[in-house]
């Protein structure tokens, strides 16, 4: 990864921006992108969209999202300790200690997420992880009062920014789910610079995947494509406690996943697989009989339906403070899926 690359998406993971709060993210998106395409649409619901025009009259569509899981403050106590509710999915065993910055209008306020200590409980309730509304906010205010002057009931929080490069390529963080797969949308439009390209090709840096696939499905709906993919993070089989017999083989570092099932168009599927070969890029197979939990899941059923891929990343440690990705991982998917679009035109057939 180069460094205006490195430095784009370093920036996208150090800002903080949960499920309808992706602003700023998507304003680091936006200043990106515009460069490498013709135009960029903002939506009500604060997907962004950025469009290259092609020859044809086809649409590709591709899909990362640029929430990532947080906090929303629901209680404060006399003692001031700030309790909140989930939004998206926060493992529950990796909050205890996580530091954390509540967003207060243009004010950021820095805490610690705190849960009752283990050494006071007795017998198995001390492997016991305790429920969400069992944790708190600590920012040491004295009471009820002093927070109260500093954050608002419906404020949301974020873990704190913590962007670490670790060997082999590789990088911890918060939202790599899945600033991973806004970061891929837009290398691949950098990759594109300067091409004549078939398919009219819409990026979207889409919004409130982690709540509810909100943004996808509106964003779909407007631009009504033809294709569409979406690009997330995966699981890493490898990491102890996975079942590789149901998840398949998955492992950071060897390349992008593309995924095969009843989500996934056969004809895009194999495009995908033809765009690699040819790119010369290792990747790996992932199944997904069912639900993917991913935006094609609702790409997919968009109008009339459209014919849709996967491209996946793997990831360890998803939905935590250190999510840990390989930057390699990302720049080939952005190459993979560039090839792929250099093969669509209006005569490439859809139909399994």
């Amino acid at each position: 990864m180069n460094a205006e690359n490195k430095k784009f998406f370093r920036d996208l993971l150090n800002v903080c921006a949960p499920s309808g709060h992706e602003q700023p993210a998507q304003k680091i998106y936006r200043e990106f992108v515009e460069p490498y395409c013709d135009e960029v649409q903002n939506d009500v619901n604060g997907n962004c969209i950025a469009i290259k025009k092609g020859k044809g009259k086809r649409k590709l569509l591709i899909s990362g999202h640029a929430d990532e899981i947080g906090l929303m403050v629901s209680y404060i106590d006399d003692d001031g300790r700030i309790y909140f509710q989930s939004l998206g999915g926060p493992d529950l065993s990796v909050l205890n200690t996580s530091r954390v910055v509540i967003l207060h209008g243009e004010k950021k306020i820095h805490g610690v997420i705190c849960r009752p200590h283990y050494f006071f409980k007795k017998g198995a309730d001390r492997e016991k992880i305790p429920s969400l509304d069992q944790h708190w906010i600590e920012i040491g205010a004295k009471d009820k009062k002093e927070v109260e002057k500093l954050v608002s009931i419906g404020d949301v929080a974020t873990f704190e920014p913590n962007y670490t490069a670790l060997r082999n390529n590789t990088i911890l963080s918060k939202a790599t789910d899945d600033r991973t797969g806004v970061y891929v949308a837009a290398a691949v439009l950098k990759e594109l610079a300067g091409e004549e390209i078939d398919v009219n090709l819409y990026c979207v840096a889409s919004v409130q995947e982690e709540t509810g696939l909100r943004g996808a499905r509106t964003s779909a709906y407007g631009i009504n494509p033809e294709i569409g993919l979406a690009v997330d993070v995966t699981f890493d089989s490898t990491t102890p406690g996975m079942e590789k017999k149901k998840m398949g083989e998955v492992k950071i570092g060897d390349g992008p996943v593309i995924a095969v099932g009843s989500s996934i168009n056969p004809r895009v599927y194999g495009m995908l697989k033809d765009a690699a070969d040819k790119a010369k890029i290792k990747y790996q197979i992932e199944p997904a009989s069912s639900y993917t939990g991913t935006d094609i899941d609702i790409i997919q059923l968009t109008r009339a339906g459209v014919a849709t891929g996967l491209i996946s990343i793997p990831c360890r440690y998803m939905h935590s403070p250190s999510e840990m990705v390989s930057l390699k991982d990302l720049d080939e998917a952005a190459k993979l899926i560039a090839e792929f679009v250099r093969n669509i035109n209006d005569d490439t057939n859809l139909i399994p």
